[in-house]
């Protein structure tokens, strides 16, 4: 049982130190997003599967998320729930079906673009990144998906900053190679 005081946004600050505090969270959306997608989808079960990536989404990024005036952990996680849910979506050469079955309000949600979202499709970045190789792929998280410093990753790598440059050189070169092959 949860006690009642916290906030979304406290359970969700909570959570970065304390995996087990995002469970409350989860708790909270998890029937809401599910018959949000549900309806949206036709299908049980891709839509449970889009709730837990869209779960697993708002917990990697907890970090950014900022208490601003006007917008919610609510609409923040929503937003990141029609985010996967479209990025499904397109995987499955489905996005009309998307469009189709928002509502007015959700459609406007999903339209606005943040800070964020105008540098990089975090969806797109993530998929992409899990195609590289794996030593590649977390030097590339590191720097863009966390938002480190080429010095903070050479602190954390235990190398020069120098070899930090050269391989995210390297992984950003095979990350638009491989991006190439999933561009449509």
């Amino acid at each position: 049982m949860e006690p009642p005081l916290k906030t979304d946004a406290e359970w969700l600050a909570l959570s970065i130190d304390h995996p087990s505090a995002f469970g409350v969270l989860v708790n909270r959306y998890q029937k809401e997003f599910l018959a949000k997608v549900t309806f949206m989808l036709k299908n049980k079960v891709e839509a449970e599967d889009i709730v837990q990536e869209a779960f697993v989404k708002i917990y990697i990024n907890a970090k950014k998320f900022k208490v601003m005036e006007g917008a919610s952990f609510k609409s923040w996680a929503y937003k990141i729930l029609l985010n996967t849910c479209y990025t499904h979506c397109l995987k499955q050469k489905r996005e009309k079906q998307f469009l189709n079955s928002m509502a007015g309000e959700d459609l406007d949600l999903f339209s606005a673009q943040d800070e964020f979202e105008k540098k990089m499709d975090l969806d797109r970045v993530l998929m992409v990144i899990s195609k590289i190789p794996q030593a590649l792929g977390r030097i590339l998280t590191l720097n863009i998906v966390q938002g480190k410093s080429y010095e903070d990753i050479a602190v954390e790598e235990k190398v020069s900053e120098g070899a930090i440059r050269t391989r995210i050189h390297r992984a950003k070169n095979e990350f638009k190679k491989v991006s190439k092959l999933y561009a449509e």
